[in-house]
């Protein structure tokens, strides 16, 4: 896989991600508001971890 192809491959997960962890967020706070936050906060950390994938995928993959 070239750079481009991770690059790319990786903002959708943080897109999907982001936009599941909102949908989740909504869906269950009402209900339960301790869970709503342990989702979102889970969220975030897989955010985070694509993030910090995809700045070393750029920086380790300089040709």
């Amino acid at each position: 896989m070239n750079k481009k192809t991770l690059t790319r491959v990786l903002s959708g997960l943080i897109a999907i991600t982001i936009v599941a962890t909102v949908i989740a967020y909504f869906l269950i706070k009402p209900d339960r508001p301790w869970m709503a936050f342990y989702v979102a906060c889970c969220g975030g950390v897989l955010v985070f971890n694509f993030l910090i994938s995809l700045f070393l995928v750029n920086k380790n993959l300089k040709k």
